[in-house]
């Protein structure tokens, strides 16, 4: 079965040039050139996914995607950009968006964005809360990260990071999403202690951290984990393999203290240290979790 895009943009000389490069490629293709009619056709119509233009006259893109997310959460939507834009990139992912594609673009570059939306849309939720990814296995419930099966120390500052980032593979999480899920709307705008919360990750779970597989940099906007090939939620009996493993050498895992505020972030960005230091920054210190 052909997959079905809803195409919208209010330039009809590109509109008409993606409808039709992607028909040629078996898409069945719908067109819209305002964000108003846009969300009229999805409320009547199923799509597989939406690619929607940002600048748009009347209901822009960010609008437009906030209504389609209203009454169709599992939507996929990829957002049009212009080059130069990455405010309006952070605040279509902020809106809802699951990935943006920078004009000018390439046709192949479309279509797998298209594809990975659709196929990340379509894709079973996990029976569990453990989800591997490559070589990396993570179980919230009982807040345990691997790597290869071997268990990997995380503050839980980091495991939090990650595993939001690991239940999103694939999609662009803004900096603000990331600050305000893991801090609390207070530190959305703190980028720079994300980003030493990044690097201190890259070190722990990355081969080689200065060129990232898994943890991915999206300029300007935030980060994206690596697209699973398999996304899958371990058995209970893998899971109770490894915590055996756990309980016969606790080494692995190092429940010292942590000092995870971005008190602490600050002071690694001056010294460049890993080090636990200064035992003052207790977690009555950190910033309020949400």
């Amino acid at each position: 079965m052909a997959t079905k895009l809803l195409i919208v943009d209010d330039e009809s000389a590109i509109r008409q040039v993606i409808s039709r490069t992607l028909r040629g490629l078996g898409f069945e293709i719908t067109e819209s050139a305002r964000g108003e009619e846009a969300v009229s056709l999805a409320r009547m119509s199923s799509f597989d996914a939406v690619l929607l233009d940002i600048n748009m006259p009347g209901m822009g893109g960010v609008a437009a995607c906030r209504a389609l997310r209203k009454f169709s959460p599992a939507l996929p939507i990829l957002m049009l950009t212009v080059r130069d834009s990455e405010n309006d990139k952070v605040e279509a992912l902020d809106a809802g968006a699951d990935d943006y594609v920078t004009k000018p673009f390439a046709v192949r570059e479309l279509v797998a964005r298209v594809n990975a939306a659709v196929r990340r849309g379509h894709a079973p939720q996990p029976a569990s809360s453990t989800i591997a990814v490559g070589e990396l296995t993570i179980c919230h419930d009982r807040r345990i990260f691997m790597k290869r099966g071997e268990v990997i120390h995380l503050t839980p500052t980091q495991f939090d990071i990650i595993h939001l980032l690991m239940r999103h593979h694939g999609r662009p999480v803004s900096h603000r999403k990331l600050l305000t899920a893991i801090w609390g709307v207070e530190y959305r705008d703190h980028v720079e202690y994300l980003r030493t919360y990044m690097r201190q990750l890259c070190k722990k779970i990355e081969d080689a951290p200065a060129h990232p597989r898994y943890l991915l940099t999206e300029p300007y906007v935030g980060y994206r984990f690596r697209e699973g090939g398999i996304v899958h939620a371990l058995s209970g009996v893998a899971v109770k393999s490894h915590l055996e493993a756990l309980a016969r050498d606790p080494s692995h895992y190092d429940d010292r203290l942590d000092l995870d505020g971005p008190q602490y972030a600050s002071r690694q960005q001056e010294d460049g240290s890993d080090q636990l230091q200064h035992a003052s920054y207790h977690h009555a210190n950190q910033p309020k979790r949400q």
